[in-house]
């Protein structure tokens, strides 16, 4: 019984994209709200009404619990947990997040062994909610202009950020994702560029060491294996060693470019030779041309940018990772 009158003295903070998965995250709350009712648990619920609104929700939880550690479970995907994570910012020790998959790609749950079925990932957290939360690294990115951002899968540019940003501006997702086919906006709108993308030259400044790569397609930069939908682009990448993997395409063919895409379903592209892999604890991008970035999958700006392994670590309610 100590348990659960535990659970129901620690305030729970969710946060709801509504829209997420094209409304599937929605249907999940209502079933999860009926869980937390009938097991009487402490809470306070928020629904995201906009593009970034996760971020300031999470950011005024953060300001009004300034002396207390904050649990905050997530109920969307990629892009809701990005703007959650860019909230609670540098308060990244006083926080403790837990999600709950609602979105159509759902790395994160991949990548830090959560449960992808909804009824089984709120039992989860519920039972470890009173337990201590292991730590795992978190990313951050400056961009010019002393704009700051935090990541907690991958960040990158190129032609992968290029396709994530329209993919996530096309009409068409949604559609798709009714129908659990939201990857083939991607590979829709990866055909539309493969001609006619221009690579560029990148210059990596990785932990003090200079490397310059002609005509390069993309480079990314990662905390764990999966980006994409469950594309394993770093399959040796771990969430507590201090280090961030970086993996660099480039002076490849259109025609093996596509075969790349293909083989980093199962982590096979680092075979070609073509594609480079680094471990390092900051890294700094440089490209010739101005290049789209990505944070999560989510677009942030243009090159030059710098990453780093930030130095407050975030504790997650998981046991994988």
């Amino acid at each position: 019984m100590r348990g659960i009158e535990n659970i129901k003295m620690t305030k729970l903070y969710f946060i709801v994209n509504p829209k997420a998965g094209n409304g599937k995250a929605k249907l999940i709350w209502s079933s999860v709200e009926k869980q937390l009712a009938q097991q009487e648990i402490n809470y306070e619920r928020y629904f995201t009404e906009r593009s970034g609104h996760g971020k300031i929700i999470a950011k005024q939880i953060m300001e009004s619990n300034d002396k207390n550690k904050v649990t905050i479970i997530i109920v969307g995907g990629d892009g809701t947990i990005n703007e959650v994570i860019n909230g609670i910012g540098n308060h990244s020790s006083k926080a403790r997040i837990g999600v709950i998959p609602g979105g159509s790609g759902n790395d994160f749950t991949r990548g830090y062994g959560i449960p992808r079925n909804p009824e089984m990932a709120l039992a989860f957290l519920l039972s470890e909610v009173n337990n201590v939360s292991p730590t795992f690294d978190l990313g951050k990115i400056d961009l010019e202009g002393d704009r700051e951002h935090f990541f907690i899968n991958s960040t990158g540019a190129g032609f992968d950020a290029l396709i994530s940003y329209e993919a996530n501006q096309s009409k068409w997702k949604g559609l798709m994702n009714r129908f659990s086919l939201g990857q083939l906006v991607y590979v829709i709108i990866l055909l539309k560029h493969l001609f006619s993308y221009k690579c560029t030259t990148i210059e990596l400044t990785i932990d003090g060491k200079k490397y310059t790569f002609p005509d390069t397609w993309f480079v990314t930069v990662s905390n764990q294996p999966f980006y994409g939908g469950g594309m394993k682009i770093s399959p040796h990448a771990t969430t507590k060693d201090g280090k961030l993997n970086i993996t660099i395409v480039h002076q490849l063919s259109r025609l093996k470019l596509l075969l790349v895409f293909l083989s980093v379903f199962w982590g096979k592209h680092l075979m070609f030779k073509e594609v480079n892999t680094f471990l390092a604890q900051k890294i700094s991008i440089y490209s010739t041309e101005p290049i789209y970035v990505h944070s999560d999958g989510e677009h942030i700006g243009l090159t030059p940018l710098q990453v780093t392994v930030h130095h407050e670590p975030i504790s997650i309610l998981t046991r994988g990772g």
